[in-house]
């Protein structure tokens, strides 16, 4: 992992700018125009291709994203979609092969010492000595950071005060995890970057992460998190994007992105023809799947139908629309895909 010294900056230090070339762009009604014009993280026209002439493969697509100074975002994506170079590119760890990257109004790469100063990254492997105990570990970490906390600090907020001399490699997977965790706290970050922040948790290690990440937001602490756990995200983020075959597919807040993808209602095929479901999709297989965006007037014409026929409805499962439910049209894994909403972050086509 990289060792350049980061920690937080003087108050009046590099603030990020707006370019006046967007303000049109946040006109009224627009959907920039809710967003706060504070932006840490300006990504534009965002590529990122490995390889050269026929092996040549774009990962990342031409993707746009702002994400606001004390907000959560997280970035999802289905296998392959290019979210962890998309990461790659936001934390300066490597070069967009076309577009830009701003952090905190400066480029990451070339202003790296000023940028890395100000933000965290906990990786998806930290990789740390397992020799060392977890307070040497931190201690080592320390010297790294332009203006640390204590080790005593971190330790309580990631629940492992009681562990500080055990070595690392003795630690479960989902201490390791907040071990991870703690290194990425020390420098007091500014903008913090968590991927798969929660795996190997216990469920009650998971929870006291969520709250220890609420009081980082609460404090100000900007944070762009992945996660395969679409609760988390839900519980978590601000806004979402989610990627697919390295383009956003579909982004917003929680409320934007399920708006407009249909709610489903599932039974087992009662035998009899099936009454006409206006402007609903079904599909009249051994069970019948109903998608609709009007779920609770097709499920009281469903039940009343049944009714009339003296039947019961086995099996019956009705659900609204759902992350779950976008993520995996998405993915191509249910009935139906939703439009993409690039527009919503400005993701290039």
């Amino acid at each position: 992992m990289d060792r350049t010294k980061r920690g937080r900056p003087d108050p009046q230090g590099p603030r990020p700018q707006t370019d006046p070339a967007t303000t049109g762009d946040r006109a009224a009604g627009s959907p920039l125009a809710r967003r706060p014009l504070n932006e840490v993280i300006t990504a534009r026209g965002l590529r990122r291709t490995y390889g050269h002439g026929k092996n040549a493969f774009e990962a990342v697509r031409g993707v746009d994203l702002e994400v606001a100074e004390g907000e959560v975002f997280a970035l999802l994506g289905t296998n392959g979609a290019g979210k962890t170079s998309t990461l790659d590119l936001l934390e300066g760890l490597a070069a967009p092969s076309a577009g830009t990257v701003e952090v905190f109004g400066l480029d990451p790469r070339r202003d790296r010492d000023q940028v890395r100063a100000q933000m965290g990254i906990m990786l998806q492997s930290g990789g740390l000595p397992a020799e060392l105990t977890v307070r040497e570990t931190l201690e080592m970490w320390r010297g790294t950071c332009t203006a640390p906390t204590t080790a005593d600090t971190v330790l309580g907020q990631v629940g492992l005060a009681d562990r500080a001399d055990v070595r690392v490699g003795s630690l479960s997977g989902g201490e390791q995890r907040r071990v991870d965790m703690a290194c990425a706290l020390l420098g007091q970050p500014r903008l913090l970057f968590l991927d798969e922040p929660t795996t190997g948790l216990d469920p009650e290690s998971r929870r006291g992460t969520w709250r220890l990440l609420a009081d980082l937001k609460a404090s100000g602490v900007t944070m762009v998190l992945t996660t395969h756990y679409l609760d988390e995200a839900e519980a978590l983020a601000d806004r979402i994007a989610i990627m697919h075959r390295g383009e956003v597919a579909r982004a917003g807040t929680l409320r934007e992105i399920v708006d407009g993808h249909p709610a489903r209602i599932v039974f087992d095929h009662p035998g009899l023809p099936l009454p006409q479901l206006r402007a609903a999709r079904v599909d009249a297989q051994a069970r019948v799947t109903v998608s609709t965006h009007d779920l609770q007037g097709h499920l009281s014409e469903l039940l009343g139908w049944a009714r009339d026929h003296g039947l019961r409805l086995n099996g019956l499962d009705a659900r609204a629309a759902s992350l779950e439910s976008v993520f995996l049209g998405i993915a191509g894994e249910s009935a139906e895909t939703p439009a993409a909403t690039p527009e919503l972050i400005g993701a290039s086509r």
